[in-house]
């Protein structure tokens, strides 16, 4: 069993803001690994943000950034419960964090399940060509397929490309933090992203 230190409980609550008795119980469990207890205790508080899923959000931000001297323009909704939550900082940064996101990454969706059905069959379609071009086995092209489709997505959806600040975790991830954080329903209702001389994306 691994030493916990109380400096350690001060680092993992200063990075979590849990309590101090749930970073020494996440530290025990991870062995004293920090990342580890980092996880435990966003999994901990996922339980408390997902009952929050369902709570109606209508309050919030319209964010607009301009980037590369006006060479994009981004424009997301983010949607909060209160009006409180919706002027505080930390919901603020996020809205602007996203718009940074969107900026830099480009994603169309905001979520799998918007990505129409066409789509992901055509993606589909070109992974299963491109594999028989390659002359890999019949009986493995699902399997590349899906591993194409995945990857597909890691791309295009918003909520799983990773976070442009810190490549260990999703935008999934920081929703769910600051959720957690601000103890309300955190909703992504929409964006729009344009880019001079390319065609207009929305989701």
């Amino acid at each position: 069993m691994a030493t916990i230190t109380t400096d350690m409980i001060k680092q993992l609550r200063e990075a979590t803001n849990a309590g101090i008795l749930d970073c020494r119980k996440a530290l025990e469990q991870a062995e004293g690994d920090f990342k580890k207890a980092v996880d435990i205790l966003r999994e901990k508080g996922l339980a408390s943000a997902a009952k929050r899923a369902d709570r109606k959000a209508s309050e919030g931000v319209i964010e607009l950034y301009s980037h590369g001297n006006g060479r994009v323009g981004v424009m997301v909704e983010v949607n909060c419960e209160t009006d409180f939550v919706g002027k505080s900082e930390k919901f603020r940064h996020f809205a602007h964090e996203l718009a940074l996101q969107i900026a830099a990454s480009a994603p169309l969706y905001i979520r799998e399940e918007d990505i129409p059905q066409e789509v992901l069959d055509h993606e589909a379609q070109i992974a299963a060509a491109k594999a028989r071009e390659e002359g890999k086995p019949e009986h493995i092209i699902p399997r590349i397929v899906e591993g194409a489709l995945n990857k597909f997505k890691d791309e295009v959806v918003l909520l799983r490309q990773r976070y442009i600040r810190d490549e260990s975790m999703t935008v999934q991830d920081l929703l769910n933090d600051v959720r957690v954080a601000l103890g309300e329903n955190i909703v992504i209702r929409r964006f729009v992203r344009w880019a001079l001389g390319e065609t207009t994306e929305e989701a």
